[in-house]
């Protein structure tokens, strides 16, 4: 076939280092708007974004000749570097190792779109902790309950 065709969805969710609440409501739009002009820069669309205080949701229409892993420590180590230059927060900002990714088809996109938008309500009801968990269960992801568990408990004490 001389062309090539592809429809690739992934929400892609990371965290704030040590899960502090520290990207501020002031300043959520301008970094989203940074944020989603990387992703235009990997040749990518973002189509829905949303940080939250200690985390972001991000959908991606992704470019099939790009690494994902690639794409996303674009993102983080970015993004990172220009919240500290325009000094969005006090002290060092640093985005957590690590991060969810989940597939989706076109049928789901405006579903999942409208869950990322809605992220302040959704996280009234529920905690991150409680958000991931129920991802990695949903989407039938290995992983050890106990660990992650663990691991969640020491971020949140410090």
């Amino acid at each position: 076939m001389a062309n090539t065709f592809t429809q690739m969805y992934v929400q892609v969710i990371f965290a704030v280092k040590g899960r502090e609440n520290l990207i501020s409501e002031i300043h959520r739009e301008e970094i989203e708007k940074y944020s989603c002009g990387i992703i235009n820069n990997n040749k990518s669309k973002p189509i829905a974004i949303y940080y939250n205080p200690d985390h972001v949701h991000i959908l991606i229409g992704m470019n099939p000749s790009l690494s994902f892993l690639d794409l996303v420590r674009d993102i983080k180590a970015d993004s990172s570097r220009w919240i500290n230059q325009k000094r969005r927060i006090n002290g060092q900002f640093r985005w957590q190792e690590g991060y969810g990714a989940f597939t989706y088809s076109k049928s789901h996109v405006d579903k999942v779109v409208k869950y990322i938008w809605r992220q302040s309500e959704h996280h009234k009801k529920l905690s991150f902790k409680q958000e991931y968990l129920e991802l990695l269960k949903r989407y039938d992801i290995e992983f050890e309950e106990n660990i992650f568990l663990s691991a969640m408990n020491k971020i949140n004490n410090g």
